[in-house]
């Protein structure tokens, strides 16, 4: 007997239906689907989250000297002249970077693998391709979401029926994050 609902599709194209669905739980937090579908992706979205939880705090800051261009009032590079060539201005900055502990890395590489990439489109506004702006989901689960569950051992989830959908009678459910 398999661990888990075939749902009708080919392989591929169910592990690509669940990451969707539980990268839009954990963007969103919360999506209406199936019930079947629901059920298949709590365990993805919680074994997700429990990773978060775990290696949240995994990590230490640490400073670190750059170089960057230095730039004038419009945001140009400023320019000077050495041995009849122009050179850029460097100037150095100190950043505090975040450098993630092994077992945090692995789990952020995990997570990445299974997540899609998502993308904020501007709702109005001219220029759309331009202002849209990657989201790290990633980033998202180990800095929003895992604080708020840190107390909480399993159950992030929540499903609610609504009834049948019209059309095909199957079971719909709102799955959310408590």
């Amino acid at each position: 007997m398999a661990g888990h609902r075939k749902l009708g599709r080919p392989t591929a194209q169910r592990k690509a239906l669940l990451r969707n669905q539980v990268t839009n739980l954990l963007y969103h937090g919360k999506i209406r689907t199936t019930e079947a579908k629901a059920k298949e992706i709590r365990g993805l979205a919680e074994k997700m989250i429990t990773l978060a939880i775990k290696e949240k705090d995994n990590y230490t800051e640490v400073t670190v000297t750059s170089k960057v261009p230095k730039k004038d009032a419009q945001g140009n590079r400023v320019k000077e002249t050495v041995n009849g060539k122009k050179v850029t201005v460097f100037e150095e900055v100190e950043k505090t970077i975040k450098k993630d502990s092994a077992t945090r890395l692995h789990a952020r590489r995990q997570m990445l693998s299974f997540l899609y990439p998502v993308k904020e489109v501007p709702v109005t506004g001219l220029k759309k391709r331009q202002n849209t702006k990657v989201v790290d989901m990633v980033e998202v689960l180990f800095t929003d979401i895992a604080p708020k569950y840190v107390d909480r051992n399993g159950g992030y989830t929540r499903t609610t029926k609504l009834g049948p959908r019209k059309g095909d009678a199957a079971e719909e459910v709102i799955i959310e994050l408590v």
